[in-house]
């Protein structure tokens, strides 16, 4: 095949490959995006965040049925899993998402260029299937991949990353996490609504350990309720996995004595790590950091000048809406335009019920920064909107400057925490203060309501409680 030029190469079709594309074909120049994938949408549409939310809320419904909707009245006669259909909905989720990108791909008049890539230097590309491809600028946008423990083998069958917990043919038994973080948590949660006994292994002292401390042990406290079981402080040392199931090796973190956990299926959760493999990164003068990562300018360049980088094979937050905002933002930054993104106004959400959602700041990490700050917090026990869902676990903790009032952090536990969350968002990028949202009239009766309040606790006047 004849060399092909473009102005833009996106390589990977995740969420922050994918609008880098959109972004740029719209900017006028002409786009292409590399995917090896059968599938536009990356890890993000295909095995993680969309396939996971599908199972989240099939599986809340049917623990609802089970369990709850008689405290509204509604009788409901024996709840059946029909697991065969859950998984078709997660699998319809999926595929209405990746063509949807697909639309969007045509309908920009971007090439999709399937196959992978490899850098022949600075501006080419070889890409199996296609042949060499040149650029003016590339963008390497690949993303992430399953961070694995040494000694363990996951073989998508017994001990299985995120991608085959996400496809399990049957509820196990006795499942058990390694890892107290976002994704070991809602896959675990999954699997515990659908009746299996979950147990979480982690390493450190606290799950979600990059959080607010307060949230992190409110939310186990609230998850133990719900019937998962954790055992903190603790590693594992080895899985055997046999026809019957998998036995664990663990210990304390510290070192100690070991004990055995015998298990159905073992999930093993501990993180991702950056995918930059296969790339040739070297032919293009493309530099790695310490972690891994692909070297960066604020300005998303890497050490090669007319390529840059995005999303989690960069530093920051493994986050798909933080790669979208570095996707727009590079794309921008192409066509002369001089995009900013505020990183400590980038939300993180755990799907778990109740929800978990942050920005900004934690108290930990104000403290050893030596911030003076002031914290309002308000329960949803004393919420209106959410003792009529009987949903009051949790609350709203906004800390603030102590002297400026301008808003650093906001941590919520709740019903849609996630959705609640962007009104901080908002706060923040506007460099606003906790009086901002409390003088901000908020309609009755909402949850949204709990945000007001603990806005006004900043100031020591909540009117609610």
């Amino acid at each position: 095949m004849a060399e092909t030029s473009y102005d833009v190469v996106v390589i990977g079709a995740g969420p922050g490959g994918y609008v880098a594309a959109i972004r740029a074909a719209q900017l006028g120049f002409k786009t292409a995006c590399v995917e090896k994938r059968d599938a536009l949408g990356g890890t993000c549409l295909n095995v993680g965040c969309i396939p996971s939310k599908a199972l989240l809320a099939a599986s809340e419904k049917f623990e609802s049925a089970q369990h709850h909707l008689g405290d509204f009245g509604v009788k409901v006669g024996k709840v059946e899993l029909d697991l065969p259909t859950m998984h078709t909905h997660r699998t319809k989720t999926v595929k209405a998402n990746v063509d949807g990108v697909a639309y969007l791909f045509k309908k920009n008049k971007i090439d999709w260029l399937k196959g992978a890539a490899k850098f022949k230097n600075a501006n080419t590309l070889t890409i199996d299937g296609v042949g060499d491809v040149t650029a003016k600028h590339i963008i390497i946008a690949t993303g992430s991949d399953v961070s694995n423990l040494p000694g363990i083998t996951i073989d998508e069958k017994r001990i299985v990353s995120s991608t085959g917990a996400l496809e399990l043919s049957e509820v196990p038994k006795k499942m058990v996490v390694i890892g107290g973080g976002v994704i070991g948590l809602e896959l675990g949660t999954v699997w515990q609504r659908l009746g299996a006994e979950v147990i979480v292994v982690e390493f450190l002292d606290r799950i979600l350990a990059i959080g607010d401390g307060e949230v992190s042990k409110q939310m186990q406290r609230i998850l133990s309720k719900q019937g998962m079981s954790f055992k903190l402080s603790t590693k594992v040392t080895s899985a055997k996995a046999s026809a019957k199931g998998v036995t664990l090796t663990v210990e304390a973190a510290a070192g100690g004595n070991a004990e055995t956990i015998e298990a159905d299926i073992v999930l093993v959760a501990v993180g991702r790590r950056p995918y930059a493999d296969g790339l040739g990164l070297e032919a293009a003068g493309v530099q790695l950091d310490e972690k891994k990562r692909i070297k960066t300018d604020h300005q998303f360049r890497t050490s090669a000048p007319n390529v840059y980088a995005i999303g989690d094979v960069i530093a920051g937050p493994m986050l798909a809406h933080k790669a979208e905002d570095e996707g727009m933002a590079v794309a921008e930054i192409i066509a002369g335009q001089k995009p900013h993104i505020d990183y400590d106004a980038i939300p993180s959400v755990v799907y778990t019920f109740p929800e978990v959602a942050s920005v900004g700041k934690s108290e930990e990490e104000l403290k050893q920064a030596g911030v003076s700050y002031k914290v309002g917090k308000f329960p949803f026990t004393a919420n209106g909107r959410a003792r009529a869902m009987n949903a009051t676990d949790g609350f709203v903790k906004i800390l603030a400057d102590a002297t400026t009032d301008r808003v650093l952090g906001c941590h919520i536990i709740g019903a849609e925490a996630g959705t609640l969350i962007q009104e901080v968002v908002l706060a923040m990028e506007f460099g606003g203060s906790a009086e901002d949202i409390a003088r901000t009239c908020h309609p009755h009766p909402t949850l949204e309501e709990a945000v007001k309040e603990a806005a006004l606790a900043v100031d020591g006047r909540p009117i609610h409680i």
